[in-house]
């Protein structure tokens, strides 16, 4: 199994990114899938996700509102759009893939968001 995160980069605060992680050796589509981010110094945490069939999406309270999840079952590909950056929104963002009936979690490689003031 493989999930490759892509997008990250250098943004200026109130500026978007989209980032897409693309899973591969897996049957996505039976796979909730996630975002986390890790800040220097900081745990992991988790900030957004949604289920196998992309009806319902749940977010952490820091990113609500400005940052959206979704899922192309046909490509085997995740999103997350991030609008109004701020500078504490800086760090390694990760995707997940979850099948907890199977106890099955994989996780990508990451990929570094950084936000200036």
């Amino acid at each position: 199994v493989q999930l490759q995160a892509s997008g990250g980069g250098l943004v200026q605060a109130g500026g978007s990114l989209r980032l897409s992680c693309t899973a591969s050796g897996l049957t996505f589509s039976n796979y909730a899938m996630g975002w986390s981010r890790q800040a220097p110094g900081r745990d992991r945490e988790f900030i957004a996700g949604i289920i196998k069939g992309g009806g319902s999406t749940n977010y952490a309270d820091a990113v609500k509102g400005r940052f959206t999840i979704s899922r192309d079952n046909a490509k085997n590909l995740v999103y997350l759009q991030m609008n109004s950056l701020k500078p504490e929104d800086t760090a390694v963002y990760y995707c997940n893939a979850n099948y907890p009936l199977l106890r099955r979690n994989y996780w990508g490689q990451g990929t570094q968001v950084t936000v200036s003031s």
